[in-house]
C-alpha cells in the first residue's frame, strides 16, 4: 500500500490552525485540541490499518508556517508485520521562522522477521523550536518475541538553515549483531531517543531538570548530551515501552516551550493521551 499525508499548519490572530490536511487510507488527521484558539494547535495521526505490511510505502509531509505550533502523535503502537521485501517511510518536516513543534509517536513494535527503513529530514529556520521523539522495542516480547525482527533502520536529519546539524542513525540488525553487548543495547529491550532544539532556552537549565528528573526513574539507563546547536540529545534505554513512553512524555513536558495559555497537556507535564492502545511491556 502506497498512502502520502499532508499537513500545513498556519497562524491566524496568534492561533494556530490547520491550513490543509490531506491523507490517504489508512490514514486519517485528527484534530484532538481541546480549547478554541489555542496558540498550539494538537493533532492525532490515525490509521484503520492494524499496522505496516510487507511492500508499504508511507510519504509524510509537515509544513508550519511562520510562528505556527503543532504537536503531533499518533493513535497507538506501531506494529512492523512480518515481511519479506520490507517496508519504508518517507518524512519531511519544513518549519518556517518562529514555528514549534513537537513530535512524540508511540513505540514502534517489531514482529518477526520485519524489515522496515524510514528516513526523516526537518528544515528548520531561525527561531524554531523542535521537541522530536523515537522509541523502538525489541518486538511482542511478552509472546517470547525477542528482537526476532530481521532489520530496523531509521535516520533523522535536522537542516538549520539548510545545513545539517544533527544527524540520528539508528540502525538494528539482530541476526547480524549482538544487541546485548557494550555498545549495543546492553541488556535492555527497549530504547527512546528525544531530540530538542530551541534557540531563544537556557540550555543547562533545561539539562539539570531532565537529568534530576532521570534519576527519579528506576531500571532506566539514560544520558543527557548538548547538542551541536543550541539544544540537547536524549537517550533511554529500558525494559518497557509504556515506561519510555511516559518518560518521553514527561520530559517533553519539562522543557516545552509553549507559552502561557497554550492548550498543550505537555505544558505541565502531564500529557494523557486518548487512543495510546494496548500497552506492549
Amino acid at each position: 500500500m502506497n498512502a502520502s499525508v499532508l499537513i500545513q499548519i498556519a497562524v491566524h490572530n496568534e492561533s494556530s490552525f490547520l491550513k490543509q490536511a490531506y491523507a490517504e487510507p489508512p490514514f486519517r488527521v485528527a484534530n484532538i485540541t481541546e480549547i478554541r484558539n489555542p496558540q498550539q494547535l494538537e493533532l492525532m495521526l490515525m490509521s484503520s490499518s492494524p499496522g505496516v505490511l510487507d511492500e508499504d510505502y508511507y510519504d509524510i509531509s509537515i509544513r508550519l508556517e511562520e510562528n505556527s505550533a503543532l504537536q503531533l502523535t499518533t493513535q497507538s503502537y506501531q506494529r512492523l508485520f512480518s515481511m519479506t521485501k520490507g517496508a519504508r517511510q518517507n518524512m519531511v518536516v519544513h518549519m518556517a521562522k518562529g514555528s514549534s513543534l513537537v513530535y512524540l509517536p508511540h513505540p514502534v513494535v517489531p514482529h518477526e522477521s520485519a524489515v522496515f527503513k524510514a528516513a526523516n529530514k526537518i528544515y528548520v529556520s531561525e527561531s524554531c523550536n523542535l521537541i522530536w521523539a523515537e522509541i523502538l522495542t525489541c518486538g511482542r516480547k511478552l509472546n517470547g518475541e525477542r528482537f526476532l525482527f530481521s532489520f530496523y533502520h531509521t535516520v533523522t536529519e535536522i537542516f538549520l538553515n539548510d545545513k545539517l546539524v544533527v544527524k540520528e542513525n539508528l540502525r538494528m540488525a539482530p541476526g547480524s549483531i549482538e544487541t546485548g553487548v557494550v555498545g549495543q543495547l546492553e541488556g535492555f529491550t527497549h530504547q527512546a531517543s528525544l531530540l530538542y532544539l530551541s534557540p531563544s532556552c537556557l540550555i543547562n537549565e533545561k539539562k539539570e531538570a531532565i537529568l534530576a528528573y532521570l534519576l527519579t526513574q528506576k531500571d532506566i539507563l539514560s544520558g543527557v548530551t548538548t547538542a551541536p546547536v543550541n539544544g540537547l540529545i536524549i537517550r533511554m534505554l529500558g525494559n518497557g515501552a509504556e515506561q519510555l513512553f511516559d518518560c518521553v512524555k514527561k520530559i517533553a513536558g519539562l522543557i516545552n516551550f509553549t507559552a502561557k495559555g497554550s492548550s498543550s497537556r505537555l505544558s505541565t507535564g502531564q500529557a494523557d493521551f486518548a487512543g495510546v492502545g494496548l500497552p506492549v511491556r
